[in-house]
């Protein structure tokens, strides 16, 4: 695998990072699918340095993408002994990510709603 310059976060990006986790995902989570969202494709390492994330918190926040569906992973064949480096491509555009996390919280909304009027109709 060649050498490529690792794009780093910015401003943007932490403040995507912030309103994601005040969404009520992970922080490690939205770390990883912001720097993926911007970015064709990427090793663990780049993330890793990237995002200011350990190997294992990487490791857990790409099962889960793994889980959701939401990313594609290939292995890359290295020189010589040693593993081979997987490669990892965000599958779902961040646009969809966050339409749903609003969709999700907009109904906790409404159900809260819900549930505050039944509560004070039940005191009344």
């Amino acid at each position: 695998m060649r050498d490529r310059p690792i794009r780093m976060f910015d401003e943007r990006d932490e403040e995507l990072v912030e309103l994601l986790t005040k969404t009520g995902l992970n922080r490690n989570l939205a770390k990883v699918i912001v720097y993926l969202s911007s970015v064709d494709e990427a090793v663990s390492r780049e993330i890793e340095m990237a995002a200011n994330l350990r190997q294992p918190e990487v490791s857990l926040a790409m099962n889960e993408l793994r889980q959701k569906n939401w990313i594609e992973e290939k292995e890359i064949k290295k020189k010589g002994k040693g593993r081979p480096l997987k490669s990892y491509r965000l599958l779902v555009d961040l646009r969809d990510i966050v339409e749903d996390l609003i969709k999700k919280k907009r109904e906790e909304l409404e159900q809260m709603k819900k549930d505050l009027d039944r509560l004070e109709e039940l005191t009344s």
